[in-house]
């Protein structure tokens, strides 16, 4: 089987795509090493590119990640599979690594496609958007969002009903159902993993009343409405339409919490709801905001005051454990709460409730690796094997780990872990030469 594969051979693979990820393979093609970034996504960017702004300086997420990816692209030494995932990964020897990738059919000729969105258009079958998180509908012909890398279509197999309108409208005629999965024996000297992280899922709370009560939504549904290529064009909530004036931010909702798994901190919960809160009192200045936590940890550098900022701003803080949201028959939402401070159960009646889901380990990629064991550590999270000298190494000596593939960090760690283990990946090919 493996005969009849097209072999390629790289330096380095990086399994992942994301800002992590992406910051690896930059470092190491800048070095003149040949790098195979494989991304499960249609675009690369991770889930950064998708944010509003980042915390705290406000800066625009879009505005730092759309560059840094476009330069990813457009390097000669990175070669990019997108809709691709490492299958195996085999060590046969000191730096000799093979790696079977699957690479799912676009159907779409990427390098012929415009990004016209002609095909979207004429496509007929509407369902839900995974990029603005089900808030709105897209096609089964589109364009994942404004600024994928790479901006072309995308057809949706499993929805598509094969009518071929698509087909008669596209002016360079680059949809191609005949596509297949590909499979390719990849040879490589070394490993980065940067496969990110997932968001907790809320249903598994019920007495929140998320995807029940459709006002309910999570913090990333709220990053989407907040984003510049955001759904609407403003705040609103989902039930009505309506543009909200009172809404709630439930913090910890997956994080803290043994009863679902997830006893650690997600570190970015607190931060991104406070940057939310901020950005809300400037798109809806009569709007009220009220953040209920447990504790704020505003522990990086400029945090605290961004924290104080929030609160200058008028954003109300209840330390106060969230029980149980009903709904009225209005759509508003009550929220019944412990107050901790004054130690009795209240509620408060909101408009809109946003619970700030945490992050969980991606799941998956220890098993990848068929004859080596890739450790994890207890909470799933890829483990450092020297996390204090040499954070990126792993139980298995020429794979390294970037990002929050080896737990929870916010963006400029995320930044400087791509950065240790492109160098610690450069240190390992390196002894190779001496």
């Amino acid at each position: 089987m493996q005969e009849q594969m097209k072999t390629w051979e790289y330096d380095v693979l990086v399994v992942g795509g994301g800002i992590a990820g992406g910051e690896s393979a930059l470092n190491l093609a800048k070095l003149g090493y040949k790098v195979l970034l494989v991304e499960k996504e249609p675009s690369i960017g991770g889930k950064m590119i998708l944010l509003s702004k980042v915390f705290p300086t406000l800066d625009c997420a879009a505005c730092i990640t759309t560059p840094k990816v476009s330069e990813i692209a457009r390097n000669s030494n990175i070669t990019i599979f997108t809709g691709a995932e490492a299958k195996k990964i085999t060590k046969k020897g000191e730096r000799q690594f093979e790696a079977i990738i699957l690479k799912k059919p676009r159907y779409v000729d990427v390098e012929a496609c415009t990004g016209c969105q002609l095909c979207e258009e004429a496509c007929p079958v509407s369902v839900s958007d995974e990029y603005q998180y089900g808030l709105v509908g897209r096609k089964a012909a589109y364009i994942p969002f404004n600024i994928a890398s790479p901006r072309a279509a995308v057809i949706d197999i499993e929805n598509c009903i094969l009518c071929g309108a698509c087909e008669r409208v596209c002016p360079p005629n680059c949809i191609d159902f005949t596509q297949i999965e590909e499979e390719f024996l990849v040879k490589i000297k070394s490993v980065v993993v940067a496969t990110g992280f997932d968001l907790f899922d809320p249903l598994k709370i019920p007495r929140y009343g998320y995807g029940t009560y459709k006002n309910i939504i999570t913090s990333m549904q709220m990053e989407r409405e907040l984003a510049p290529t955001r759904p609407f064009n403003t705040i609103l909530r989902p039930g009505d339409g309506k543009m909200p004036d009172n809404i709630a931010y439930v913090l910890c909702t997956g994080s803290r919490d043994k009863s679902v798994g997830n006893p650690i901190c997600s570190q970015i919960c607190c931060m991104y709801s406070i940057k939310q809160a901020q950005l809300l009192m400037g798109a809806l200045p009569m709007a009220d905001i009220t953040i209920y936590y447990l504790h704020i940890r505003a522990f990086g550098k400029g945090f605290n005051e961004f924290y104080a900022q929030a609160q200058d701003m008028g954003v109300e803080f209840i330390k106060g454990k969230a029980g149980k949201i009903t709904e009225k028959e209005n759509g508003n939402l009550v929220l019944r709460y412990e107050d901790i401070e004054a130690g009795v159960v209240k509620e408060a009646e909101h408009d809109m409730v946003v619970l700030s889901v945490g992050v969980l380990p991606h799941q998956g990629i220890s098993d990848v690796f068929d004859n080596q064991k890739l450790e994890l550590d207890p909470f799933h999270f890829i483990n450092q094997s020297d996390i204090l000298a040499s954070p990126a190494k792993t139980s298995i000596e020429g794979v390294f780990v970037a990002g929050t593939a080896s737990g929870p960090m916010d963006i400029p760690d995320s930044i400087l872990s791509g950065g240790a283990a492109s160098a610690e990946t450069t240190s390992y090919l390196r002894r190779a030469t001496l």
